[in-house]
């Protein structure tokens, strides 16, 4: 199967890089290019792309609000967003994650390393880096980061009473940055009982995927970060 991609960046050469880089691989195909966040929503609408590379710092409509515009529309809810930065811990980048963004990668990232991050996301697993993940919210929040907001339909404490106390446990553990496998190890149970436990977590949180679940473990205070 074909990975369809969609480029979202403001500066013609680099879509024209990453093009190049991404049709040159026999599994993926670039489908459109976007000069900002307004052609990136209606490019996405049309193709229906897998996965979009999205640039965050876009004249008009930016990268925040297209992937938030894609996120809430009911059509395009199996389209991931992976979002590029030339920041690692970036105020805009948790923005991102909040408002949708399965995760991130640095425009200085090695080739094989942003085509293993579009396979990543197609397939619907992690989708970027647990910990790295981890990682960037909790610098956020440990810098003052508000977390107020609670985002698209609330990211209060009051959403975890939703959960079993099995789902908060894994909850935590994926905020810890421990794959499906090292959750099932430490809890002695099997790997498809810890994916039924983190996709009924998502369903009740309303999270799209993994990275989503480790803002709102953060945000609703069931994990802390650590001040360095």
């Amino acid at each position: 199967m074909t990975i369809k991609v969609l480029l979202a960046d403001d500066q013609a050469l680099l879509r024209s890089a990453f093009r190049v880089l991404v049709d040159s691989e026999a599994d993926m195909q670039v489908v459109g290019e976007a000069s900002d966040g307004a052609q990136a929503y209606e490019l996405t609408r049309a193709e229906r792309p897998d996965v979009v590379l999205m640039d965050i710092r876009m004249p008009g409509v930016d990268g925040l609000a297209a992937t938030r515009m894609i996120s809430e529309d009911p059509e395009l809810t199996d389209v991931r967003v992976v979002i590029l930065t030339t920041f690692e811990v970036d105020d805009y980048v948790v923005q991102s994650l909040r408002a949708g963004a399965s995760g991130f990668l640095g425009k200085g990232a090695e080739p094989d390393e942003m085509l293993g991050a579009i396979r990543i996301a197609a397939a619907g697993e992690a989708l970027l880096s647990p910990v790295a993940t981890k990682g960037l919210i909790a610098k956020f929040l440990a810098q003052g980061g508000s977390t107020t907001d609670a985002g698209p339909g609330g990211r209060g404490a009051e959403r975890l009473a939703t959960l079993t106390g099995r789902e908060r446990e894994v909850l935590t553990l994926v905020a810890g940055g421990l794959s499906n496998d090292e959750i099932a190890e430490q809890l002695a149970v099997s790997p498809l009982t810890v994916k039924t436990h983190v996709n009924r977590a998502m369903a009740k949180l309303g999270a799209r995927d993994r990275a989503q679940l480790v803002v709102i473990a953060y945000e609703s205070g069931l994990v802390r970060p650590r001040v360095q």
